[in-house]
């Protein structure tokens, strides 16, 4: 449990929610009902071994805090607890509430435990393929999948190494739960691009030699046939940049050739050499309250920490923009 005030309200509680979700009681001295429901709250973080943090501020003696969530929540009394995810308040509730239903508002927002083991195996899966060592690290994601099924980057990493591998009938038994996600008329862009990735590498091991493919494209520049089969044979051996170089060459000849596939397959390469982002929060931003100029302002917008930008990546996406445009 930590207590909260203007000076540690960004280091203590925004910066502990960007890791895990933090809990913040409003409370006072004088309210009968925040002093029934404290106890609860502690309980319960202990009970949750580490799954949420649990906040307290004081009303009275932080009246800028609790003002400022009292009127974003429309909220007039205490207790009025307020969830904190990803930096930003996303949820809350009043009053001095029962465990059993306080685990109920809990759930909604806090990891379970098998979310958490997974989410731990995926990041020692990573460090293993970034070792070499691919049998364990299949055996963490699988592990992780099992424990968490919808840990979607377990499941992205679990079919990249198992591509790499060259075992496609395993990475389409992987891929097929979230399959559905790649169709329709609004498909989501990451199973889309993994699904082409999928159809890449079965493709190459179905397709012309290498050396055949280069003399048809020494023979005939517009052999664009050729030149999508050999950029799938590239992306297929972990060649993603010789890969997208062999599309812009079509890109560049003829954009529209066969539905915009080239620029298609493209940015799906880009989509699966690329780290996913945070999850974006929901929950509406508060702009900083006014106060003296020798006081911490309170920001309870988030700031989410963005991954640091890969120059390979960058510099292909400029490629394909110049291509287009």
């Amino acid at each position: 449990m930590i207590d909260i005030t203007l000076e540690n309200f960004e280091s203590d509680l925004i910066t502990t929610s960007m890791q895990v979700p933090v809990l913040l009681d409003i409370w006072a001295e004088w309210c009968g009902p925040c002093k029934a429901l404290g106890p609860v709250l502690e309980r319960l973080e202990e009970e949750y071994a580490g799954r949420f943090v649990l906040a307290k501020v004081n009303a009275d003696e932080q009246q800028e805090i609790a003002g400022q969530l009292s009127q974003m929540f429309g909220v007039r009394s205490i207790p009025f607890c307020v969830m904190f995810v990803g930096g930003q308040p996303v949820d809350g509730f009043v009053g001095a509430l029962p465990a059993e239903k306080i685990r109920e508002f809990l759930s909604k927002h806090v990891p379970g435990e098998g979310e958490i083991a997974s989410a731990e195996e995926t990041a020692e899966a990573e460090e293993l393929a970034e070792e070499g060592d691919t049998d364990s690290a299949l055996a963490k994601l699988e592990d992780a999948l099992s424990k968490d099924p919808n840990n979607d980057e377990a499941r992205y990493d679990l079919i990249k190494l198992l591509l790499g591998e060259g075992q496609v009938e395993a990475a389409k038994h992987v891929f097929l739960p979230i399959a559905g996600r790649a169709t329709g008329p609004v498909p989501e862009q990451r199973p889309l691009a993994f699904s082409r990735y999928i159809s890449a590498v079965q493709a190459a091991r179905q397709g012309r030699a290498p050396q055949e493919l280069e003399a048809a494209i020494s023979a005939n520049k517009r052999d664009f046939e050729a030149r999508f089969e050999l950029a799938q044979l590239f992306w297929a051996a972990s060649q993603p940049t010789m890969a997208m170089d062999e599309l812009l060459e079509i890109i560049m000849r003829d954009k529209a050739w066969n539905e915009e596939l080239p620029r298609k397959t493209y940015v799906a390469i880009l989509e699966v050499m690329t780290k996913p982002q945070p999850k974006p929060v929901a929950g509406k931003p508060v702009a900083g309250a006014p106060g003296a100029q020798d006081k911490p302002k309170l920001e309870i917008s988030g700031k989410v920490e963005i991954t640091g930008n890969d120059p390979v990546i960058d510099q292909y996406r400029r490629k394909l923009s110049m291509a287009l445009f």
